[in-house]
């Protein structure tokens, strides 16, 4: 029976980052995935590196300078698999946010950013409009142009996996979670690895499964409270065309809601949705009236998709979960932040289980630092052998990363 300071269960971008970190920190680490590093969440995302400019609507400031921040290091850290791109931002007579309420938005980004250039916006004069790919002009007043980074998220997270494995961490996958006993230090994971069913015990057990969190904690004996959550489900669709001066933050006349155009791999990705979702997290999928939803969107911008349908099968499509609050209130009302739940309160001892709630792609390292700053009581005192925001990020090979266990 293998033991370790830290397990961790799940290999998305928040499984991989803890991984990173704990690894960093010179413990010894094995993370379980039962299927492959990012094929949840983490390979679903609207592949950006990104502050969260909506956020500023719902006064999630806090929020907002983190990801800046994490975003200003990454560029730096990983200038092959995160890139700064234009954003366009079109501001039309009719829409809900005007000119003022828009520039007051991007000067408060800038602030938050520390003032840094990456952060700095502008606007497009009119007598370039012409130039923004086909967007309509009818009833467009302004454009402003500001920046923010678009990544792989599948690359980013398998390129974190293999640094965190540089350091010493294991990686077992397939790896599917039957039981975790706690002890009154510690706990026992049992999982089966395809072949055989195995058993591994660790100081602390981080649960970052994503959507799957409660469904990993219906494991847990003796049982352990579980956090109210409500899964969004969040469709994009890819479609067949180019754009050639950055992406496009717009604004869907139907409800309001942020929705990106972006170029992504020689085609164009349109999301996202925030659909309500009761099913199985296993099961989810792309609905109909969301691919409809974004078509609208994309058509209404870009008359040039006006003869595009919905059902053509050219039109792909991905759909992802993201963990938020249980609650009554509307989704975008919802806190964005990060809710990491011990299996113990702290005056019962050091916590044997950690299990996150929610997450950015963008902030997965300061997600990470955070976990081991509750878990330090938990774990043996070591002296680091690295930093996790000095270290350089690469894109690994095409080999598939997460299908054995790797020393």
């Amino acid at each position: 029976m293998a033991d370790y300071d830290v397990i961790v269960i799940g290999g998305g971008i928040n499984g991989v980052g803890v991984a990173q970190a704990a690894a960093a920190a010179n413990h010894t680490v094995l993370l379980l995935e039962k299927q492959a590093l990012a094929s949840g969440t983490s390979s679903k995302s609207s592949k950006l590196i990104h502050g969260g400019l909506r956020y500023l609507e719902s006064w999630e400031m806090g929020l907002v300078r983190e990801a800046l921040l994490e975003r200003a290091l990454l560029l730096r850290l990983a200038p092959d698999l995160v890139k700064l791109r234009d954003f366009n931002l079109p501001v039309y007579a009719d829409m809900r946010r005007g000119p003022a309420l828009l520039y007051a938005g991007l000067s408060l980004y800038y602030g938050l950013s520390g003032f840094d250039k990456s952060a700095r916006f502008s606007t497009v004069a009119r007598e370039n409009w012409g130039s923004l790919d086909g967007l309509r002009t009818d009833g467009l007043k302004k454009v402003f142009r500001y920046h923010d980074a678009q990544t792989d998220d599948v690359a980013l997270t398998k390129a974190v996996m293999q640094l965190a494995i540089d350091l010493g961490a294991e990686l077992i996958c397939p790896a599917r979670v039957t039981r975790i006993e706690l002890a009154a230090t510690g706990s026992e994971i049992v999982f089966h690895d395809g072949r055989a069913e195995k058993t591994v015990t660790a100081k602390v057990c981080v649960n970052a499964a994503g959507p799957w969190a409660n469904s990993v904690l219906d494991h847990v004996s003796p049982a352990v409270p579980q956090q109210q959550i409500e899964l969004i489900q969040g469709t994009h669709i890819v479609v067949p065309g180019k754009i050639k001066q950055g992406c496009y933050y717009l604004e869907s006349r139907r409800d309001g809601r942020a929705v990106f155009v972006l170029p992504w791999q020689g085609q164009l990705m349109v999301g996202t949705t925030e659909t309500r979702y009761k099913g199985r997290a296993d099961d989810v999928q792309a609905l109909r009236s969301e691919r409809q939803y974004l078509c609208s969107v994309l058509q209404y911008y870009f008359p040039e998709y006006a003869g595009l349908s919905a059902a053509d099968s050219s039109v792909s499509d991905f759909a992802g979960l993201r963990v938020l609050p249980g609650g009554d209130s509307h989704v975008f009302h919802r806190s964005r932040e990060t809710v990491l739940h011990p299996d113990r309160p702290i005056a019962a001892g050091a916590p044997r289980l950690l299990s996150i709630y929610g997450g950015k792609l963008t902030a997965y390292r300061i997600t990470a630092a955070k976990v081991m700053q509750h878990l330090q009581s938990a774990l043996p005192e070591r002296r680091a052998c690295a930093r996790t925001d000095e270290l350089p990020l690469s894109p690994v090979d095409d080999s598939p990363i997460g299908c054995e266990l790797l020393p």
